[in-house]
């Protein structure tokens, strides 16, 4: 039986002590308990025995990960808690050059012993790879590291009790309950602590905690012969507890759930060209999928494939300087410092400092996105010798490789804002919140859908349609944008799970944009209607 709230109270501290306690999964997938976490000290000296032994093993390059991550998730359905997820997991990556190519081994030992010997497994695997290895392995050069950082917190949202979430999302479903027409509401929240210690033979050493939390909400309203669904969408962020509280999602659920109440009477869509109005809870995800995955440089030169195949921003010496992206408007910044964002760090798990750079300037491509690895691969191309800083591992037990930064559209200089977009707009339709969405294995033809979508007629909003979705492909539809907000238009969105890699890696990453209009968009009907 689905447990209630006031069953989920009655269990008291008891069930908050367990949650909260430290949970690791064996192999087997049963629940252990695990031990306090050791100091930095130890995790000091096991990187640096982890280190030795790879030197000793032939190793001209050796980096040792350290990384303990305590992940929580809480999901709700009106007055029944669906699911309650608490685990920890702990252990060591190392990763080492011999003779050119890589090896990477992980362990849950956490003992000198443990280390010496994923040490020389990894130095092993090296020496194996070397028969396959392409090209040898050349890093770019990076000065040494040496540092603490934390994402910068009030309140750690895993020392939040279970109580106070549960509560939250409880009083969140029962304001949406109330709107009339509404009969399903869903809510929930995950949320991650990283603290990852890093070393390399270089001399790098740093240690860094990562804070994020993903709040979501939807409705369900039923009427009219069907029904409607509406997800607000909620950002991610690496940020603390402060962070979901400040949304105050029992005080807007009222107004989100209304909307799916208002889909329920809105017209299809009628097939067509339209000047397109995006708001950013929308428009990040296309910059996601048409700009963040196609500029990732493992994609543009054939060494990744998976999640929606490799990239038409290839091969990198046709590309660069020379591919119009998009319109002039077109500005596009990848940030490993961004405050609030998901992938803000320090330095990446390469020990590379956080960098800034642009990707594409007023349209034009400029660069990718790079590891050490990758960096030597273009650089008498773009003419920039160090890395950018995009190396990421989602786990101790997985390998680091090239991951997305921040990628994101910067506003435009004067103050414009998504009303004064639509009062622009003779013909047009708005888009609101992200939908489904498609995209080729080129990341070049796409559909976007959203959650709520409103006619545009005479610089006006003139009613709701439903069964929208814009189609095009990724230079078109980015040369198709005529204008975008202003500064305070700037809205910081993001994926708390985004894919890639073979086997399957997931990291965190955000994406800002302002509003923005595309001229003459093809929009399809995608229901029974129209």
């Amino acid at each position: 039986m689905t447990p209630n709230r006031r069953d989920f109270l009655k269990a008291g501290a008891a069930g908050a002590a367990i949650l909260a306690a430290p949970r690791l999964l064996s192999a087997a997938g049963t629940p252990m308990t695990l031990a306090a976490p050791p100091s930095e000290t130890f995790a000091d000296d096991l990187a640096a025995e982890a280190l030795g032994a790879a030197r000793d093993a032939g190793a001209s390059y050796a980096d040792v990960r350290i990384g303990r991550y305590r992940r929580q998730s809480i999901n709700t359905r009106e007055r029944q808690i669906t699911g309650v997820a608490d685990t920890e997991s702990y252990g060591m990556g190392v990763r080492t050059i011999v003779n050119g190519a890589w090896g990477f081994a992980a362990t849950s030992n956490m003992t000198k012993d443990g280390a010496v010997k994923v040490a020389r497994e990894a130095a092993r695997l090296s020496r194996a790879a070397k028969s396959a290895q392409k090209r040898p392995v050349e890093l770019a050069p990076a000065p040494v590291a040496k540092g603490t950082w934390m994402t910068p917190i009030v309140r750690d949202p895993l020392d939040v009790p279970i109580e106070e979430k549960v509560a939250l999302l409880f009083a969140t479903n029962e304001a949406a309950l109330k709107v009339k027409g509404v009969r399903f509401v869903t809510s929930g929240l995950q949320l991650l602590r990283e603290v990852k210690t890093y070393a390399n033979s270089e001399g790098s050493a740093t240690t860094q905690t990562f804070v994020r939390v993903g709040p979501t909400f939807s409705a369900t309203a039923v009427g009219n012969g069907g029904f409607q669904q509406y997800e607000e969408e909620l950002a991610p962020r690496g940020a603390g507890w402060e962070y979901v509280a400040s949304l105050d999602m029992p005080g807007h659920a009222g107004e989100w759930a209304q909307i799916a109440v208002e889909k329920l009477s809105a017209r299809s869509v009628d097939p067509g060209r339209y000047d397109v109005i995006i708001n950013p809870q929308n428009l990040w995800l296309t910059i996601h999928e048409s700009i963040g995955h196609p500029t990732e440089l493992d994609r543009a030169m054939g060494y990744e494939a998976n999640f929606a195949g490799t990239s038409f921003v290839a091969p990198p010496e046709k590309m660069l300087g020379k591919l119009k992206y998009g319109s002039e408007l077109l500005n596009i910044q990848c940030d490993r410092t961004q405050e609030g964002s998901l992938a803000r760090v320090a330095w990446d798990d390469e020990g590379v400092a956080a960098d800034k750079w642009l990707v594409i300037e007023q349209g034009i491509f400029k660069d990718y996105q790079t590891t050490r690895e990758q960096a030597a691969w273009i650089s008498k191309l773009n003419g920039v010798s160090r890395s950018h800083g995009c190396s990421f591992a989602d786990s101790w037990d997985s390998v680091q490789f090239q991951r997305m930064p921040n990628v994101s559209l910067l506003p435009g200089t004067a103050e414009r804002s998504l009303d004064d977009l639509v009062a622009a707009t003779d013909r047009g339709i708005l888009i609101k919140n992200r939908g489904s969405w498609s995209i080729d294995h080129q990341r070049y033809n796409f559909s976007f859908s959203g959650q709520a979508f409103y006619e545009v007629k005479g610089g006006k909003v003139a009613g709701m349609l439903k069964d929208v979705a814009y189609q095009s492909n990724t230079p078109v539809f980015w040369s198709a944008m005529d204008m975008i907000g202003g500064p305070s238009s700037y809205w910081l969105g993001g994926a708390f799970n985004d894919g890639k890699g073979e086997p399957s890696q997931s990291n965190s990453v955000s994406h800002g944009c302002p509003p923005a209009r595309f001229r003459n968009i093809n929009v399809v009907n995608t229901g029974r209607e129209g």
